[in-house]
C-alpha cells in the first residue's frame, strides 16, 4: 500500500459513518483496531463478508479490537444495505450493525490509503475499492495489512488468528510458526541467546534437530 508501511503511524482521518462523524484515532482510543474496505454496497461477496464480521464481532471485542468497515457509497446506502447484511444470517435479522461503516463516496480515503483496485470498475468506469485489511495497534501503528482483489472474499477466522499472533508477539519475545493457533507451541526469536531464553521461558525450550546442525528451531509454550 503506497505510503503506509508496517510500523507507520496510521493516518488520523475524519470521516462520515453510519454512527456519525468520527476521528479515527479517537474512535480507536486505547484499543486495537481493524479497518476493512469493501468494493460496493449491495454486492454479493461484500454482503457475505460483512454478515460474517457482524456475526463474530464479539470475538473481536473479546480481543479488545474495534471494528470499522469502509465502502465508497453514501451513509444512506450503508444504512439500507446494513439491513440486508444483518438478514443474511436469520438469527441476526433486525439487529443493528455492531460496527460503523465509513462513507467514502468521493474515494478520497481510498486513494489516500491505497485501496483502489484498478481491474475492478463500476458502471461509470471508476475503480472500486479492493478488499483491504488494516490492523492497527494501541500505539496507532500499522501492525498488519492484507490486500485482496475485489473478486476474492476474506477469511475472518484467519484474521482472528493473525490478531492473536500479533497480540501475543507484542508482549513476548516469540514468533508463531505456520498454521499456529492459540495454545500451540511458539518459536523463540533468533535474537535471544539460549541463556536469555531459559530465563524468559521457565516452561522449558525444545530444539528440533536439522541437518545443518544449527540450533535455530527452538520451541516453547508462551
Amino acid at each position: 500500500m503506497p505510503g503506509i508501511l508496517l510500523g507507520d503511524v496510521f493516518p488520523d482521518f475524519e470521516a462520515d459513518t453510519t454512527v456519525g462523524k468520527i476521528k479515527f484515532h479517537d474512535y480507536l482510543g486505547d484499543s486495537w483496531g481493524i479497518l476493512f474496505s469493501h468494493p460496493r454496497d449491495f454486492t454479493p461477496v461484500c454482503t457475505t463478508e460483512l454478515a460474517c464480521a457482524a456475526k463474530i464481532s464479539d470475538k473481536f471485542a473479546q480481543r479488545n479490537v474495534k471494528m470499522i468497515a469502509l465502502s465508497i457509497d453514501s451513509v444512506e446506502d450503508h444504512l439500507s444495505w446494513s439491513k440486508d447484511v444483518m438478514a443474511f444470517h436469520p438469527d441476526k435479522a433486525g439487529c443493528p450493525m455492531p460496527f460503523p461503516i465509513i462513507a467514502d463516496h468521493n474515494r478520497e480515503l481510498s486513494v489516500k490509503l491505497g485501496m483502489l483496485d484498478p481491474d475492478e470498475r463500476d458502471k461509470d468506469g471508476m475503480p472500486l475499492t479492493a478488499r483491504c485489511v488494516f490492523v492497527i495497534g494501541p500505539d496507532k501503528k500499522l501492525k498488519l495489512s492484507i490486500l485482496y482483489p475485489a473478486t476474492t472474499g476474506r477469511n475472518f477466522d484467519e484474521l482472528l488468528r493473525a490478531i492473536d499472533s500479533l497480540q501475543l508477539t507484542a508482549q513476548k519475545k516469540v514468533a508463531t510458526p505456520v498454521d499456529w493457533k492459540p495454545g500451540d507451541k511458539v518459536m523463540v526469536i533468533p535474537t535471544l541467546s539460549d541463556e536469555e531464553a531459559a530465563k524468559l521461558f521457565p516452561a522449558g525450550i525444545t530444539t528440533q534437530e536439522v541437518p545443518s546442525g544449527k540450533k535455530y528451531l527452538r520451541y516453547t509454550q508462551p
